[in-house]
């Protein structure tokens, strides 16, 4: 991929004839590494010396293809986001297209509960998120086979992806230090969790000791698909009637 264009004012120059040097790097690298920092210690991992420092060059290296941060966090997001868009693009001939909605948004999911800093930057900046914005497009399109008009379709896919990637983001965080330390396992937690609901007043906490015992076995990713059925069957009822 070509260094993207505009952002004369990032580059650096050297040489008497102040000519651009040109960095021995790629924007593939680039994007490659700064997901590998997100991906083990988050947004606040992501600098550009520790950057430069992966690649083997300067940081002044790393703004020959980005301005920023902020550019750097969009562009890592988008890089991401080209292979959601190449597994959502297996769904979308469905029959049905509330099924195909459900396939991408569970694509969309897996990618961000895997990755929990993704959602912090999904969609942020459609002009420098290409793949965010067709992946988009592609939900939008299964609308497009619904009785729906132009602000029902626009609402039902802002809220499946405001959905999955806020519930996503929330799923993938990590979990509390006794349970990834091992002092505890992930069941044990939420018994203990649960243990408290039940000392609650039962009169003054109805619904949450109406729902305990479910709360203390819960799957995290059978949840998620629960609550995406609800909308989507929504959805579909708001087409048909």
């Amino acid at each position: 991929m070509a260094p993207p264009t505009g952002r004369s004012s990032a580059r650096t120059s050297s040489g008497p004839t102040g000519a651009r040097r040109r960095a021995s790097h790629s924007m593939e690298a680039v994007l490659t590494e700064a997901v590998a920092l997100l991906d083990e210690a988050g947004e606040a991992a992501l600098t550009f010396r520790a950057l430069a420092a992966r690649l083997g060059g300067g940081v002044a290296s790393i703004y020959w293809y980005v301005a920023s941060k902020d550019e750097l966090l969009d562009r890592a997001a988008d890089h991401v986001l080209a292979d959601v868009l190449a597994d959502a693009e297996l769904q979308v001939e469905r029959d049905d297209p509330i099924d195909g909605m459900r396939a991408i948004a569970v694509t969309l999911f897996d990618a961000v509960a895997e990755r929990p800093w993704l959602g912090a930057y999904f969609m942020r900046d459609t002009g420098l998120q290409p793949h965010g914005l067709k992946l988009y497009e592609q939900l939008g399109q299964q609308t497009l086979r619904l009785d729906l008009t132009p602000r029902q379709r626009f609402h039902a896919v802002s809220a499946v992806i405001g959905f999955v990637v806020g519930t996503a983001a929330d799923m993938g965080q990590e979990p509390p230090r006794e349970v990834v330390e091992g002092e505890v396992s992930r069941d044990q937690y939420l018994a203990r969790w649960a243990e408290e609901w039940r000392a609650l007043d039962a009169k003054t906490y109805p619904f949450v000791h109406h729902i305990v015992d479910e709360f203390a076995t819960h799957d995290d990713a059978e949840q998620f698909r629960a609550g995406l059925d609800l909308i989507l069957a929504g959805l579909r009822l708001q087409a048909e009637g």
